[in-house]
């Protein structure tokens, strides 16, 4: 989201990105189309980062991001590398944005079109609700036009700086943000029953938060989504794909299967990264696309340490539980994107946040990745089932007890909103905080950083620049 990075240096500029997830890859084709030297290093064998696949029997899954939004920032991305995003990604709008059940009964389809969503909305819970729901949208809208430029685009957000950029006539803009009332408050001035307020509640788990304790500002997630919602032909791997090709053609080295032991330094600048097998790479840059955590405590050189100011973070932000299965499934209509609410929405968080355990009765998130416009799948399909847990995965790993309790009250739930899974003998792809935690170090397996709880959370995200010279983080 923020304008792309800079660097400056004399003669023939050389920089060395560790890892090849988005912001990595982001990274690469903007230095390469500028004329810099670019070398990725990526432990794993494919790009991607989060954006990864998993194999269960012959079947490649995603297992990471599954939702495409924002389409103008990756079409600026290929454009200003002089590059179009359509001739590298199939993309199919969706009209259909997701489908959610409760266990107490309801169904309800929200759509990209938020008149279809307000009669859907309606039908579900009456007419004062959907006139509620019309005032919802407004305000995400206002949010967003308050915050889009001031403060998403921003290189480095702070609140003087959005206040000077919103400017003083529009204060009142600010005000209406909210950023002192928490998200699940809010709703509660727009939404009567209670299953709406924990629908748009979900919005916080998105950064990886608690609708409890995360501000009202993400509203606008509502009004992103509002915008256009893609799925990709493929899959969602097809996009860190893409993405990987483009920076080879702007002129980058992406080398696989290589880890970056270290970054080295000389005079308090960067002077390169070595590889785990010793090999040394020289440049004058060096751009981390990892958990800011793990620069700030010494993953790679000890002379790192204290490089990220505010790092490590005071609470990180929730992990998962995911199943990749290859299933056929029975009763409940499931969509691309489905959602299974828990009853007790605190107590999930409580659970998670505050007791630091997996929630006794979680909500199940499943994409259904055979499905689109809404057709069901013929014969078995692949299935990403996700469910939040708490990010211990580095200091108090889930025991095998644990993990099978988990999928226990995940199938439970399934089956009393009326979805029954039948999954073939292959294994399913399993991933718990401790194996987040090994893909993506000094995170305990938090998926998003640091937790978004209380205004102030959103400044004091690390900005890309650090405090040794030449480092960046991605």
């Amino acid at each position: 989201m923020s304008t792309p990075l800079r660097i400056q240096a004399t003669g023939e500029p050389r920089a060395v990105i560790i890892g090849a997830g988005v912001g990595g890859l982001a990274a690469a084709i903007d230095l390469a189309s500028a004329g810099v030297d670019v070398t990725v290093v990526e432990r794993a064998s494919a790009p991607g980062g989060k954006l990864r696949q998993v194999r269960v029997g012959s079947a490649l899954l995603d297992a990471g991001p599954t939702v495409f939004t924002m389409r103008d920032v990756f079409a600026g991305l290929f454009e200003d590398a002089g590059a179009r995003l359509e001739d590298h990604l199939r993309l199919q709008p969706v009209e259909r944005l997701a489908r959610h059940a409760w266990a107490e009964g309801g169904e309800l389809d929200l759509f990209a079109d938020p008149e279809r969503s307000a009669e859907a909305i309606a039908a579900f819970a009456g007419g004062a609700e959907a006139q509620r729901f019309r005032a919802f949208c407004a305000r995400a809208a206002d949010i967003h036009r308050t915050l889009d430029r001031t403060f998403m685009h921003a290189q480095r957000p702070s609140a003087l700086g959005l206040t000077r950029r919103v400017g003083v006539r529009n204060l009142n803009a600010l005000r209406r943000i909210r950023p002192f009332t928490p998200l699940w408050r809010a709703l509660g001035r727009y939404f009567k029953d209670p299953r709406l307020r924990q629908l748009y509640g979900r919005y916080a788990t998105y950064c990886g938060s608690s609708p409890f304790q995360a501000p009202a500002t993400l509203m606008l997630i509502a009004h992103v989504e509002g915008l256009g919602v893609w799925q990709l032909d493929g899959g969602m791997h097809q996009l860190a794909q893409a993405l990987a090709g483009l920076a080879e053609r702007c002129g980058a080295r992406i080398r696989y299967a290589t880890e970056a032991r270290a970054v080295t330094t000389a005079g308090g600048a960067v002077s390169g990264v070595e590889l785990d097998g010793g090999e040394h790479l020289p440049a004058e840059q060096v751009i981390a696309n990892a958990d800011a955590a793990a620069v700030a405590e010494g993953r790679l050189g000890a002379q790192l340490r204290g490089a990220v100011p505010g790092q490590p973070p005071r609470q990180r932000s929730q992990s998962a539980i995911t199943w990749n299965w290859v299933a056929e499934t029975e009763g409940f209509p499931l969509h691309h994107h489905s959602v299974f609410f828990s009853s007790d929405y605190a107590a999930e968080f409580d659970d998670v946040f505050r007791h630091g355990r997996p929630p006794r009765e979680p909500t199940v998130y499943i994409c259904a990745q055979d499905r689109h416009d809404d057709q069901p799948a013929a014969g078995p399909e692949r299935l990403l089932c996700l469910i939040n847990a708490p990010a211990r995965g580095d200091r108090d790993p889930l025991s095998d007890t644990e993990i099978q309790q988990c999928q226990q009250r995940t199938l439970a739930l399934l089956e009393r909103c009326g979805l029954r899974l039948r999954p073939t003998a292959d294994e399913p792809a399993v991933t718990t905080p401790a194996a987040f935690e090994r893909l993506f170090p000094a995170t305990g397996g938090a998926l998003y950083g640091m937790a978004s709880h209380g205004w102030r959370a959103s400044f004091q995200r690390p900005a890309a620049a650090t405090r040794v010279p030449g480092l960046y983080l991605a």
